[in-house]
Formats: structure tokens, C-alpha cells, sequence
């Protein structure tokens, strides 16, 4: 969220007049409710620190490049956890270092808000957007005669919060380029976790559904989403019952494995004149907007809403929401529901609201509700009945579908946009791909030829290796390296091919 464009003058809680954005007077605010002193600092001290996590060796790479330029500046350069743990810490002027460890900002300490109260770090971890706190804008008195620059590093691949870049120096030194500086070592760190990745797509940055309009009627097709798994269906009857009863649910699982569609079927069942809007969070610096669009609707009779990926809301935004959850109660019970991978994601005011959890597993546990899936998929994007033969639903079975329900909904919908009757030669390549291990790019452009040219039908392993231009051997070697399965294709054994 942009800082507000009037700073008015308020008094901080240590007694400093500064300019104030809405952002630092929200986390003044929930630093007092933690019960932060104003005055003395006393962070939690953990121990050791892990450090065999891919973003620790990440950003320790990045930030001992970026110390070796900054070797003669009175700053210090740490990387945190998502829960504020100080990992490490660079900086090589001894007066600086000492005066931190004054504070206890150093590694193997907490320093979030809840231990801290208002810092650069802490700020930047609870509303997961950049961040930088100057001098008397801190929550306690001791950290004052610093300035410090946070950014939040997301996993690439999963979205998930990882930790934070920090860079703390004395507040009475220049910090115009401080939060430049923050980010770009966020950025990087990033960065060089999607590169040793090997090739995997990262995550999309969230755009935030603003909502999905549900009609009270099952819009067509629907019905198709009935033969659904018993996994599924128990999910979903729990949710109903608790629905009908006015106890507000969460959904609990992996991103996209069908969470909020799950909910949306409950509560038309549960309640079938309801008017049923889905609100995902979207980037952090997107969330005043959003908020503008769909608060409003929740005191409005007859409508529930589903607030999608709870776990990602800015702190600052939680309050808001809290807040547009009781004002819509008196409306209606049973108004809203929401989504999260774990319960301990939801923040806790809205989580104490909560009466009903269901955990709705992922797709690779629900094979049964597979084809019920793609089928609705395939209807939706060619408005009629699809077909699928015998060796696509094989393949579409199989795969373990790392991206969940929407990773099969993205693959079917793609294939039914070029065929009548899906089969293989229509599939992602992945999806005939189980490799022991992740693929290079390299390794992964070689797989999608083999299953390119052995996905047409009728062709032979042996006519596939001719067209690339490899023998029939090495093709059974690379197809065994590369993890690549073809339904009813011969084994390197049946066909008497010497490995």
C-alpha cells in the first residue's frame, strides 16, 4: 500500500510529534495491543538460526555481494525469517554493530512487531509490502536514532513469505536510496531461488479477483461437479451443515484445490437465494481498491462472501475486514467463509470468528474427482459435452497435478479450445512427464519433442526416434531419464531395445 499522501502530525508513543501515514498508525496501534513497551526493548531470543533453506542461501549470496560494496557505509544488511528471526547480519563498522546489539537486533533474536513493536522489518512482514521507518516513527524510544529499509521476499515457485531483506543505519544519515537498495537485494535474492529452481514456472504475482458473481441457480454444467469423490463430498457436507447452522467456515488446503468452488456449492445449498461473491487478495498495493469494491456488498441482504488466500491479507487490512465482518452480521448469519492453506495462516481476529474448519486435500489424493473436473473444464470452454479417449483420461489420471484443481482446469480447457475429442497429442507435455528429479530447461525443451512426436496417434517409438533423429535405444533412455510414461507405448524390454 502507497503511503498515504497527508502524513498528518500525531504524537508517536513515546512521545515524538511525527507525520504519520495510515500504515504506521495501524502498526502503532497493534504494537500497544501486543503489549510492546514504548520504551525498553526485549526481543525474544530463539537460539540458532536455520540455515539450510534455499532463501537463506539466497540472500546470504546476495547480501555478502552487496556488503563487499557497501564495506566503508555505516550500514547493516540482515536477512530474516518470515516471522521476524534475525538470520544474519553484515555490516563492518564496529560502532554500528555494537549499538545493535545494544538493541538486540541481531541473529537468533525475534524482532517482529509482536516483540518489537513498529520497525522496518517488522512493517514490511506484516503488511508484505516495502517499507521504511525513520528515526521517531519507530513504536519503542530505543530504536529512534535508527532508519531502517525492509522489503519481503515471496518464494517464487510457491508465493509463500519467506522472510525480509533489512538495511538499518543512524537515523540522521541520508536514506533516500536505503529502501532502492532493499529491494533490489529482495528482488535478487528472489531471483537466484527461481534460477536454482530448474526451470520451474514461477507464481504469478496476484491480481486479486475482485469477485466472482455466483447466480442463486447452478449455472449450466454445474451438475457435472455432483459425482465428485468422497473426499470432496464429506468436505462439502460439513460445510453445508455448518452453513445452514449460521457458523461461518474455513476452507483449509493447498491453493487451487477447489477451496472456494467447495464453498461456493455449500452455501447454494445451504442458503439457495444467496447472492454468493468470491474476493481473492490481491497484491498487497492493490488492497484499498479492492476492499472499495466489495466491503460495501457485505451488509447488503441476501449476499455471503468468500474471502479467498485469508493468509495473505496485509496487517493493516485485517482490521477493515474484521470490521466489514460484523457489520454484515447484522444483516444475515452465516455471511461469509474463508479460504487458507493452514488454520495458523488466518489472521487471528478472523480466525476467532471461525466456527466450522473443513480440509479439503489435493487433487493427487482425490484421483475420483479428476475427470468429473476436466470434464466441466472442457464444457465451459466449448459450451457443449467434450470427449476424451481412453488414453488421455489414462494420462490425465495419473498425473500427480502438483498445480491442483487449476492446473488441470488450465490443461483441459486449453486442450477442448483445439479438439472435438481430447487426446493425447492435446496435453501439456508436462502431464506425460513424472521425471526422478527437476528438469533443466534443456532437459525439459527434449521432453516436450519426444511426447510432441509420440503423442500423434499411431505413431511408433521407433518412427518417434527417426523424426528426431536419435536411435530407437536412446530414445528409450531419455524417455526413461526424462520420466516421459506414453500410454500404451512398449517398454525398452517388450520392444528388445538394448539399454
Amino acid at each position: 500500500m502507497p503511503e498515504d499522501n497527508l502524513r498528518p502530525a500525531v504524537a508517536a508513543p513515546h512521545g515524538a510529534i511525527v507525520p504519520a501515514s495510515r500504515r504506521l498508525l495501524a502498526s502503532w496501534q497493534r504494537s500497544e495491543r501486543y503489549g510492546v513497551s514504548p520504551e525498553s526493548i526485549d526481543p525474544v531470543w530463539t537460539g540458532e538460526v536455520a540455515t539450510d533453506s534455499l532463501f537463506f542461501e539466497c540472500g546470504r549470496e546476495v547480501l555478502t555481494d552487496l556488503h563487499t560494496t557497501l564495506a566503508d557505509e555505516p550500514v547493516s544488511l540482515m536477512l530474516t525469517d518470515a516471522e521476524g528471526l534475525v538470520l544474519n547480519r553484515f555490516s563492518s563498522n564496529p560502532v554500528l554493530l555494537h549499538a545493535l546489539d545494544a538493541v538486540h537486533l541481531a541473529p537468533g533474536f525475534a524482532f517482529s512487531e509482536r516483540e518489537a513493536g513498529t520497525t522496518g522489518l517488522g512493517l514490511a512482514l506484516a503488511d508484505r509490502v516495502p517499507s521504511l521507518v525513520r528515526a521517531a516513527e519507530h513504536y519503542n524510544a530505543s530504536l529512534c536514532t535508527y532508519t531502517c529499509a525492509a522489503v519481503p521476499v515471496l518464494d517464487p515457485l510457491s508465493g509463500r513469505l519467506e522472510g525480509s531483506v533489512n538495511i538499518t543505519t543512524w537515523s540522521q544519515q541520508s536514506h533516500a536510496l536505503l529502501l532502492a537498495l532493499a529491494q533490489s537485494a529482495a528482488s535478487s535474492t528472489a531471483a537466484l531461488m527461481l534460477a536454482r529452481s530448474h526451470g520451474r514456472t514461477p507464481r504469478p504475482q496476484p491480481q486479486g479477483g475482485v469477485f466472482r458473481i455466483q447466480g442463486s441457480r447452478m449455472e449450466q454444467g454445474q451438475e457435472t461437479l455432483q459425482a465428485m469423490s468422497p473426499a470432496w463430498r464429506a468436505a462439502e457436507a460439513a460445510a453445508e451443515s455448518a452453513l445452514a447452522s449460521g457458523h461461518a467456515v474455513a476452507a483449509l488446503g493447498e491453493r487451487g484445490s477447489g477451496r472456494a468452488t467447495l464453498l461456493a456449492q455449500a452455501l447454494r445449498r445451504a442458503r439457495p437465494r444467496t447472492r454468493v461473491l468470491t474476493v481473492d487478495v490481491p497484491a498487497p498495493t492493490d488492497v484499498p481498491a479492492w476492499l472499495g469494491l466489495w466491503v460495501p456488498e457485505m451488509t447488503k441482504t441476501g449476499t455471503a462472501v468468500i474471502i479467498e488466500n485469508a493468509g495473505t491479507l496485509p496487517a493493516w487490512a485485517v482490521h477493515e475486514v474484521h470490521e466489514a465482518i460484523a457489520a454484515g452480521a447484522t444483516s444475515s448469519p452465516a455471511h461469509w467463509a474463508v479460504t487458507a492453506e493452514r488454520l495458523d495462516d488466518i489472521p487471528a481476529p478472523i480466525a476467532a470468528l471461525v466456527g466450522t474448519m473443513v480440509d479439503l486435500p489435493p487433487l493427487r489424493e482425490r484421483p475420483g474427482d479428476i475427470m468429473p473436473i476436466a470434464r466441466h473444464a472442457a464444457r465451459e470452454a466449448r459450451l457443449r459435452d467434450v470427449a476424451f479417449t481412453p488414453a488421455a483420461e489414462h494420462a490425465l489420471t495419473a498425473y500427480e497435478w502438483p498445480g491442483n484443481a487449476d492446473e488441470l482446469v488450465h490443461a483441459t480447457r486449453a486442450a477442448a479450445s483445439r479438439a472435438e475429442t481430447i487426446d493425447l497429442q492435446h496435453l501439456p507435455p508436462g502431464v506425460l512427464s513424472r521425471p526422478p528429479a527437476r528438469l533443466t530447461r534443456l532437459e525439459a525443451l527434449e521432453r516436450d519433442e519426444i511426447v510432441r512426436s509420440l503423442s500423434r496417434p499411431g505413431t511408433t517409438v521407433a518412427q518417434a526416434a527417426a523424426e528426431i533423429g536419435i536411435s530407437r535405444a536412446t530414445i528409450y533412455r531419455r524417455m526413461a531419464r526424462l520420466g516421459i510414461t506414453m500410454p500404451n507405448a512398449p517398454s525398452p524390454r517388450d520392444s528388445g531395445a538394448q539399454e
